[in-house]
């Protein structure tokens, strides 16, 4: 349990928390920063923890991955964004493919400080995983592929409650009101177990290849609705750090102006949250150049099919552009070297 300290002012007394684990000495606890709002809103926006040119040298390179693959997209000409001419991204912006997860830009956004430093602070300690997510590319006006409607879900087994991931986005580019992205339902998190036990026979359950995802039906909306949980868009400036506990209700929504949507999925958390089974799962992810979910432990790997109008696409690829480069702390969020301190 981590040590805390008692403040006292005329009109409240309060916690102030010390290190450790968010939640981990409950909800009446105060940090003085974007935790603040994680426990009590679920989600949260740690501002500029990539400068902004960096992160639109990031989106630069996400653009420079786009035209690379030689099917006609040119960033500058609208026409070029149609299915045709770009790899694989389906309606809600997920790339899942051609190994994105593993480029440059990707593993670049990984490696930022401050980006690992907000889950440090989460989780109140340095030795943390990283999952080898995805990253978000939503174009605006598309009419080549079907419309991306809303899909409210929470990324986490019903069955296990409490406060188990952070989820994480770095925005890429500007995102406005209209500019399409991240919603969340604001306090939801909270409830979370008083959902589920209310809707535990719930018949009409939407399918799910996991455990961890549950979609919100119609009646789950309104049960949410009655207990006054709202709805939120996140606006970001590029190099924003969006956060979510995986128990908050949240899905994507298309821009609806001109402005593209790019971001990386960053997603941390404690080595000591892993078996050993589960990184030797990873170091083989790694090695391979393999997605996973947002799951730093590597609970699922994403090995799909990547299909061009029904047919395995000729522009799928199973490495990088090159070689996956890391510093010192980047190597040990691969896991690896906690798995051969195992040994």
């Amino acid at each position: 349990m981590a040590s805390t300290k008692t403040e006292t002012t005329s009109a409240t007394t309060r916690l102030t928390a010390g290190s450790g684990r968010l939640f981990s000495e409950g909800t009446d606890v105060t940090y003085g920063d974007f935790r603040d709002d994680l426990i009590k809103n679920g989600y949260a926006v740690v501002k500029g923890a990539v400068p902004r040119e960096r992160a639109l040298g990031y989106a630069d390179g996400i653009y420079e991955w786009l035209e690379g693959f030689g099917l006609g997209f040119k960033r500058d000409d609208p026409s070029t964004i149609h299915k045709d001419h770009l790899p694989d991204i389906n309606e809600k912006g997920m790339c899942l493919g051609y190994a994105v997860s593993h480029e440059s830009f990707t593993w670049g956004v990984r490696q930022e400080a401050k980006v690992i430093e907000a889950f440090e602070k989460v989780y109140g300690t340095q030795d943390l995983i990283v999952s080898f997510d995805s990253i978000g590319v939503g174009f605006p006006n598309r009419k080549d592929i079907q419309p991306n409607k809303p899909w409210p879900h929470q990324d986490q087994d019903p069955e296990k409650p409490g406060f188990r991931c952070l989820q994480g986005l770095v925005n890429l580019l500007p995102n406005g009101p209209k500019d399409g992205g991240l919603i969340v339902c604001k306090g939801a998190h909270q409830l979370s177990e008083q959902f589920h036990e209310e809707f535990k026979n719930e018949e009409e359950k939407i399918w799910s290849w996991t455990k961890e995802w549950y979609g919100f039906t119609e009646k789950g909306l309104k049960w949410l609705k009655d207990h006054e949980c709202e709805w939120v868009k996140i606006e970001a400036e590029p190099g924003d750090l969006l956060l979510w506990d995986s128990r908050t209700p949240h899905y994507n929504v298309t821009s609806e102006t001109s402005q593209p949507r790019f971001c990386v999925y960053t997603c941390f958390m404690p080595v000591a949250d892993a078996t050993k089974e589960q990184l030797q799962i990873k170091k083989q992810a790694f090695e391979q150049t393999k997605m996973t979910t947002h799951w730093p432990n590597a609970a699922m790997i994403v090995d799909l099919p990547v299909l061009r109008n029904g047919e395995p696409d000729p522009s799928q690829r199973s490495s990088p552009r090159e070689p996956v480069k890391l510093t010192e702390r980047g190597y040990k969020l691969t896991g690896i070297p906690y798995l051969e301190q195992m040994a």
